[in-house]
């Protein structure tokens, strides 16, 4: 028995590390994200990945190397479409409109089996509650609806407001839960030295810090750790 378990956290630990650099070597979507292909070779890897888990009479390197093999096709495959349109839009799909010109394409909606309220729900996540505000509306191969508001509905920016704003850059996480990330100084082209110094002017310890973000600009939000009870 206990040569047995030895044998199954073995054999778990392998498939653990093969599998997570298999995925990622794929790439880094969500599974909401996952082109159709992509989206079988993960299902396909984890049925595999579960059988020399659950019989432990079947080697495990069979479970090893057909993985191997669905991670370098699925590689090849994604070479292949991106340099050829027409495979691209067997294996993938293209995008459909749903919405032009204000229109709900009702024919489009039936093709791809929408009905109205996964449309009403799909554009709620967009931030957008009302059908009269839409222009035009895309469903993407991947799931996703790529809206386009009217312009009479849309945001006024800037630039419609004809206001100067400068460009402060991205916030980057430089302190998470009392720990310094470097990765995100380094982004912000910044030491360890020049962060010591803004947090000593903030007056607050790094390890108090629960969330630090800054940006190019020097600006800073700093959520503290909650006091312990």
């Amino acid at each position: 028995m206990g040569d047995k378990m030895l044998k199954v956290i073995i054999r778990t630990v392998l498939m653990y590390i093969f599998v997570s650099v298999g995925v990622r070597l794929m790439g880094k979507r969500q599974i909401g994200d996952m082109q159709p292909t992509e989206l079988v070779v993960t299902l396909l890897i984890s049925e595999i990945a579960a059988i020399p888990l659950q019989d432990v009479s079947q080697p495990v390197s069979i479970g090893l190397v057909a993985i191997f093999m669905l991670v370098l096709l699925e590689i090849l495959a994604s070479v292949i479409i991106l340099k050829n349109l027409r495979l691209r839009r067997i294996f993938s799909g293209k995008s459909i409109s749903i919405i032009k010109n204000g229109v709900i394409d009702q024919k489009a909606m039936r093709s791809v089996r929408m009905t109205v309220f996964d449309l009403v729900e799909m554009l709620r996540m967009q931030g957008i509650f009302e059908l009269d505000d839409v222009e035009s509306a895309i469903l993407e191969v991947n799931g996703n609806l790529s809206v386009r508001p009217k312009p009479e509905r849309a945001p006024v920016t800037p630039e419609q407001l004809k206001i100067c704003v400068s460009d402060s850059g991205i916030p980057m996480t430089v302190i998470s839960d009392g720990t310094v990330v470097t990765s995100s100084l380094n982004f912000l082209n910044l030491t360890a030295d020049d962060l010591k110094i803004i947090l000593k002017n903030q007056k607050v310890d790094p390890k108090d810090i629960f969330l630090m973000t800054l940006n190019s600009a020097g600006e800073s939000i700093i959520i503290k750790k909650e006091q312990k009870l």
